[in-house]
């Protein structure tokens, strides 16, 4: 079922690090293969040893899962933080959250609104199971993080607030809050392929403001989240931009943390929404990761 070996990055001595990009698994769930592309770290193939699991969530628009590799590097930057004995070992998995190849009505990796498309579903009942049957991964929330950007730090955060158990932290960079005049504003046609699917097609107006949409707004997500598990650490890494179109709902999401007593880290640098920012923030994210998985909070 693995796909072609894509390339071998960095090396030394025996170790290797692969990166696979053709996989799938099967989806009864979707109906159809789920495509995603997987970073097995140095020595992989040399012990016998388990690791603990990094799910890579991408944007929007034209986002795949081959972004993570060709334009943030971010296998290269895993053997190197492996190498100088900066993180542990991780292996990396990014699935396939588009519909299809065209991609016109995003998924935002969350179920659609009358049940089309649940993928969501998917990743929880289908995905995370077959890939940690499939890979020597320990098993347990404890030993999965997730990384997003954009739509896929949307859905990052939306899936530690609402199954905090199934998750050590997650890392969100530039996430997709929209506030409400931001939801209002958007042509009919970018409407329906930024929420189409999520809040239901053919919306104007007020219209638009559906219930899908107030369980999205960051207060009503904090409000649902457990806090037995998210008070104690801070699992949840948002950055982003300075001048990130989205600053005004990230900026609300932290608020909404902070006044709940959900321990988290909000970081806001220079930069846009785009790969330049993006690049730039990945060390601090895998060095957060691996902080969650190692207990290096404190916890």
């Amino acid at each position: 079922m693995c796909g072609a070996l894509s390339g071998a990055l960095l090396t030394w001595g025996a170790a290797q690090a692969e990166v696979r990009m053709e996989n799938v698994i099967a989806s009864k769930v979707l109906g159809e293969p789920v495509r995603y592309a997987i970073y097995l770290p140095p020595d992989y193939r040399q012990d016998k040893r388990e690791y603990p699991v990094l799910y890579l969530l991408h944007g929007g628009g034209t986002g795949q899962p081959a972004d993570w590799f060709t334009l943030a590097g971010i296998d290269q930057l895993l053997d190197r933080l492996i190498k100088d004995g900066r993180i542990r070992p991780v292996i990396a998995v990014a699935p396939d959250g588009r519909r299809d190849a065209d991609n016109i009505v995003a998924t935002y990796f969350l179920d659609d609104a009358d049940g089309t498309r649940r993928w969501e579903t998917m990743f929880f009942d289908e995905f995370m199971p077959a890939i940690e049957q499939r890979y020597p991964i320990i098993p347990g929330g404890d030993n999965r993080v997730i990384l997003g950007i954009s739509m896929g730090a949307l859905a990052a955060i939306v899936y530690q607030l609402q199954a905090p158990d199934e998750f050590a932290g997650t890392i969100a960079l530039s996430p997709a809050f929209r506030r409400d005049e931001q939801l209002l504003a958007l042509s009919s046609s970018g409407y329906e392929a930024r929420y189409g699917g999520l809040l239901g097609t053919g919306l104007e107006g007020a219209d638009r403001m559906t219930d899908d949409w107030e369980k999205l707004r960051p207060e009503s997500l904090v409000a649902e989240a457990d806090m037995s598990r998210l008070g104690r650490i801070p699992r949840l890494l948002i950055d982003l931009g300075a001048e990130d179109p989205f600053f005004a709902g990230a900026a609300d999401l932290h608020l909404a943390l902070k006044g709940a007593g959900i321990r988290h880290r909000f970081r806001v640098q220079e930069g846009g929404h785009d790969w330049v920012f993006w690049r730039s923030a990945l060390k601090e994210a895998l060095l957060h990761a691996d902080a969650v998985l190692t207990r290096d909070y404190g916890e």
